[in-house]
């Protein structure tokens, strides 16, 4: 590795604080070794990867999860950097209506429920 490339870590970290600001920072930062991988793989080697933007990654990822159900709280904060990304509050939606026919009702249900939570604390003042 040439001196000025930047290590997995700090491609990670960089590429976190595009998509979840701060907060992305603080909660890896909170699960040691484990925060690490995450840095160090989803986001200085998947989501560092070109071919797909921020927002299409968002897409897939708010999809996955709310397709897999039980991963609320990893949601809530991938419904949170869907909108940093770029995304808008219907298109979310529309990626939450898209899993109903593949996932089920249950977990769009949830998924919606929580996306209003999101937009609500998001809209209130700090």
């Amino acid at each position: 590795m040439k001196e000025s490339e930047p290590t997995r870590y700090e491609r990670g970290l960089a590429r976190l604080k595009e998509v979840d600001g701060e907060a992305g920072e603080q909660l890896v930062a909170r699960l040691g070794d484990l925060g690490r991988y995450i840095v160090e793989f989803a986001f200085g080697d998947i989501y560092s990867r070109e071919g797909l933007s921020l927002r299409d990654r968002e897409i897939a990822t708010v999809a996955i999860l709310t397709a897999l159900g039980g991963r609320e709280p990893q949601l809530k904060v991938h419904l949170g950097a869907a909108l940093n990304v770029g995304l808008t509050p219907q298109e979310i939606e529309e990626v939450i209506l898209q899993t109903v026919p593949y996932a089920g009702f249950p977990t769009a249900i949830n998924a919606m429920n929580l996306f209003r939570r999101v937009q609500k604390k998001s809209q209130s003042p700090q």
